[in-house]
């Protein structure tokens, strides 16, 4: 059993000690899953990826007690935690009336294409949802590839599969969901 792997579980039987060992072990990775996610979003967003980082962070301290397995089941509720925290923002700023709470903007900044991914962003929710219905544990992979970073190795080992059929899931996900977005 890893040294994170220890501190997790001992956070989760109440130790706050265990927390303040555990924080600067895992905080570049949170960061880097964080810039991961973060490139993609657009120049308005306000939201920067260390505060990103620091409000999943919050929401985990705040929720409930988690019965942690290990290091890869933690990097895996921090990034369906940021990927809730990301569709939020979009879901808040598509909800505001054109014009409303929108700020002036220069020329350049309005050819900004941030409206897009955040429409995106919501459809890729949308279809991830109807695949859950479908196939929970291939929606649960993409969770964890595509929103938490995740390897093919890592995925697997939260998941409790061999890493052939997370390639296979991949393979198959990755189509599903190309054909949902496309309609």
């Amino acid at each position: 059993m890893s040294d994170t792997t220890q501190l997790l579980r001992a956070w989760a039987a109440g130790d706050p000690s265990a927390l303040d060992a555990l924080t600067p072990r895992v905080y570049q990775e949170l960061r880097r899953l964080a810039g991961h996610y973060m490139r993609d979003e657009c120049r308005s967003n306000t939201l920067q990826p260390t505060a990103l980082v620091h409000e999943a962070f919050l929401r985990l301290i705040d929720g409930k007690s988690v019965d942690w397995r290990d290091r890869a089941h933690f990097f895996a509720v921090c990034a369906l935690l940021m990927r809730r925290i990301l569709l939020d923002s979009a879901r808040r700023r598509s909800a505001a009336k054109r014009g409303g709470a929108s700020p002036r903007v220069s020329v350049e900044d309005a050819l900004d294409v941030g409206v897009e991914r955040d429409r995106e962003l919501i459809a890729l929710d949308g279809a991830l949802d109807q695949l859950r219905q479908v196939d929970p544990r291939k929606a649960r992979m993409v969770e964890l590839r595509f929103f938490g970073g995740l390897s093919v190795e890592e995925a697997a080992e939260v998941l409790g599969v061999s890493v052939d059929t997370v390639g296979r899931d991949w393979r198959l996900a990755r189509a599903w969901l190309l054909s949902e977005l496309k309609r």
